[in-house]
């Protein structure tokens, strides 16, 4: 019973609390929710005073602004009235101004008109004038304007042709100082001395008595040599030497070497001789390939086809009129680079045309046809471009000149062969060109007699003054250089030099 009551005393007492708590909750919370309706209260009217603080402060600006865009705008107004009023004015001056020109223009157009009318008046009296005259002098216009011609030719002709000589000559003057400038630079630039070869090399003997071990019992070992190198031993009573004569160089080169390599072995027997001569053609061969390789580092050229390269060593045992063929080209090759650079031309075409100009001649005697024509052929098959093959093939005139670097390969082929000591020439050859010479020279009317001097470098003509006058003499003097160029084949230049003396001779008694 008392534990019931005081359940029942608990439960009433906790609801009581429960009640009580909740109406003091009530209470605590609507004392906290006016607080922050008084703070929030007064937070927005803050806000309010701010925002209209702001939103004066932006009229003010704006309105700043406005007076501001009006000033300027009232600035660009009177600115651009004023422009207006100068470009009004310019207009009105530009019209004024071609108003004049108009005026000007028709007033130039009424004299035109009456120039016109005046030339066709003029005219008209020219032509009546011109025919009363002819009426009068019996000659028409084309007549009189000839003789007048003629009549003026006939008077100033000797004036003319010593003005026309003096003219030429100043002109060849400095064209031949600017041209001999520009060979004796490439010239000195390269200087070689010139050394003549002969068809003869001369093979040094230890002694005499070696001859006899050459020549061998019954002449076996002589004539085995003479046999397989094809060269001629001529055994004479010259001490400590023998000669070896033959044109092929090659050939001189091989007997000459396998001898020295028999004297050194001391065995000299035909089985020796034979062994000798294949190791002093091989020997040859390597030496031959040696030297084009040589000449090509001297000139600075590459990618060659090795058999050119072969054949190009060849020149070095081949002379041409006793200058070695390979040292000709590669002076050629050196003279026509320095000539193209100076000008214009291109160097690398006139140095391979200069170095091959004369390939043909390593080949000439096994093959049919002039230097050239091999030399062309050979260049094509072994793929050398056509500009080279055009450079070299004119050379010796027998192909017209198609390129700058084709004449030039042509002069400095005729400074290499014509320079003093590099060549020589027989005596029926230097004999047959000054006749030659001399027969053109006196081939024309009024040439009395001539002389060609200076080894065939000066033609001197002596003219018959009653046939030739002071004006014809310059020109035949010209037509005889004209034709000595046309018909004859010479290194270097030729000097014509025409006389013509006139004497009287009277006696006082």
């Amino acid at each position: 019973m008392n534990i019931t009551l005081l359940i029942l005393v608990g439960g009433f007492a906790l609801v009581c609390g429960i009640g009580l708590g909740y109406f003091i909750r009530q209470l605590i919370a609507k004392r906290q929710e006016g607080t922050i309706e008084t703070r929030i209260n007064t937070m927005m009217s803050e806000a309010r005073e701010k925002a209209e603080s702001t939103v004066a402060r932006a009229r003010k600006d704006i309105e700043e602004m406005r007076r501001e865009i009006r000033a300027e705008e009232k600035e660009k107004n009177t600115l651009f009235l004023k422009r207006e009023g100068q470009i009004l004015r310019k207009e009105e001056g530009l019209e004024k101004q071609l108003e004049d020109i108009q005026a000007e223009k028709d007033a130039i157009q009424q004299k035109v008109q009456n120039l016109t009318i005046e030339k066709a008046e003029v005219d008209s009296l020219k032509k009546k004038a011109f025919s009363e005259l002819e009426k009068t002098a019996s000659f028409t216009r084309e007549e009189a304007r000839a003789m007048i011609f003629k009549n003026i030719e006939d008077e100033f002709q000797k004036e003319l042709q010593d003005r026309l000589r003096k003219l030429e000559q100043i002109g060849q003057t400095e064209l031949d100082t600017k041209a001999k400038g520009i060979l004796v630079n490439a010239i000195q630039r390269y200087a070689v001395p010139q050394v003549q070869e002969a068809t003869t090399s001369v093979v040094t003997l230890p002694s005499d008595e070696i001859k006899g071990r050459i020549i061998g019992k019954e002449g076996r070992n002589i004539k085995t040599i003479e046999r397989l190198t094809g060269v001629d031993v001529i055994i004479d009573d010259t001490p400590e030497s023998l000669v070896l004569s033959s044109f092929d160089a090659v050939r001189r080169f091989i007997a000459k070497l396998s001898l020295e390599n028999l004297i050194k072995d001391g065995r000299i027997q035909p089985a020796k001789i034979e062994e000798a001569v294949l190791n002093a053609q091989e020997e040859t061969n390597t030496k031959i390939k040696e030297a084009g390789d040589a000449a090509l580092y001297d000139a600075g050229i590459v990618g060659i086809d090795p058999k050119l390269v072969w054949l190009l060593g060849r020149l070095r045992f081949r002379t041409s009129y006793g200058q070695n063929v390979l040292m000709h080209s590669l002076e050629v090759c050196h003279i026509g680079g320095m000539l193209a650079a100076e000008l214009g031309a291109d160097v690398a075409v006139t140095k391979k045309g200069g170095l091959f100009h004369d390939i043909g001649k390593a080949i000439d005697h096994e093959v049919e046809g002039s230097h050239v024509e091999i030399g062309m052929r050979l260049l094509e098959k072994y793929g050398v471009s056509q500009a080279v093959i055009d450079a070299m093939k004119s050379h010796h005139e027998e192909y017209p000149y198609e390129s700058l670097e084709a004449r030039i390969v042509q002069a400095a082929d005729a400074i290499s062969a014509s320079r003093p000591g590099a060549r020589r020439d027989t005596v029926e050859n230097y004999l047959h060109r000054l006749n030659e010479l001399e027969d053109v020279a006196s081939s024309f009317e009024g040439v009395g007699k001539v002389y060609a001097i200076s080894a065939g470098r000066e033609v001197r003509i002596f003219v018959k003054p009653e046939e030739i006058d002071d004006v014809n003499a310059q020109k035949l003097a010209r037509d005889i250089a004209n034709r000595i160029q046309e018909d004859l084949k010479y290194p270097g230049e030729i000097k014509v030099t025409l006389i013509r003396e006139t004497r009287i001779i009277e006696y006082a008694r």
